[in-house]
C-alpha cells in the first residue's frame, strides 16, 4: 500500500511528464511517446502553428483539481457541443494521468468525480477567447488526510475569535463615543 506522500508525488510526476513536446518521441528524454489528448499535440511542435492549450493540477486535502486551459475562436464557443468538448478534454487529461501514474508507480489511481465541470470563457479580442475548465476529483487510497471541506469551522477560528474579544473594550479607538458635543470657540 502506498503512502500519502507517494500517491501525491506520483500524481505530480505524471502531470510533469506531459510537458510540451512529450507527445513526440524525438523530444522526450526516454524516447517514449506520451499523449495527454491535448490539441497542441497535433502536428510538429517546432515547424507547425498549433493550438494553445494545457493543463495543471492542484492537490488539496483529499481532492485533486484538474484545470484545463485553451484559447479558441469565438465561433467555437457558440457551438452547441462546446461544453461537452471541454469536459471531454478534461476526461482525456484524467485518463492520461491515470495511465502515466500506473507507469510510474505500478499502482492504479482512483479518482472519483466530485461535482460538475466549471467552465469560464473570457473575451480576448473580437475573434479569440480564453477558456478555463475546472473539475474536482476525490483521490482514493489516501488515509489520514483531512477532507478539504470549506464548510466546517476549524478549531483555530474559535481561538482567534476569543483572543480578539479580550481586548475589544480596552482600547479607545475600538468603541464609538456616544453623545459627544463639541465646544464652540
Amino acid at each position: 500500500m502506498a503512502t500519502t506522500y507517494e500517491i501525491i508525488q506520483g500524481i505530480h510526476q505524471a502531470a510533469a511528464n506531459a510537458y510540451d513536446g512529450s507527445h513526440d518521441e524525438r523530444y522526450t528524454h526516454d524516447g517514449e511517446k506520451r499523449s495527454a489528448g491535448l490539441k497542441r499535440e497535433e502536428g510538429d511542435p517546432v515547424l507547425e502553428s498549433r493550438a494553445i492549450d494545457g493543463f495543471n493540477i492542484k492537490v488539496y486535502g483529499d481532492h485533486l483539481c484538474v484545470l484545463y486551459h485553451m484559447e479558441c475562436l469565438l465561433k467555437e464557443v457558440h457551438q452547441s457541443d462546446f461544453e461537452t468538448e471541454c469536459e471531454k478534454q478534461v476526461k482525456s487529461v484524467v485518463k492520461y494521468l491515470k495511465s502515466e501514474y500506473k507507469k510510474i508507480t505500478g499502482n492504479t489511481l482512483a479518482l472519483t468525480k466530485d461535482g460538475e465541470c466549471d467552465i469560464m470563457v473570457e473575451y480576448i479580442s473580437r475573434r479569440r477567447t480564453s477558456v478555463q475548465a475546472k473539475q474536482h476529483y476525490k483521490i482514493g487510497g489516501l488515509k489520514g488526510v483531512d477532507s478539504s471541506d470549506a464548510g466546517t469551522e476549524r478549531e483555530v477560528d474559535s481561538a482567534i475569535k476569543d483572543w480578539l474579544a479580550i481586548g475589544k473594550d480596552k482600547y479607545p479607538g475600538t468603541k464609538k463615543p456616544q453623545n459627544v458635543t463639541r465646544k464652540k470657540d
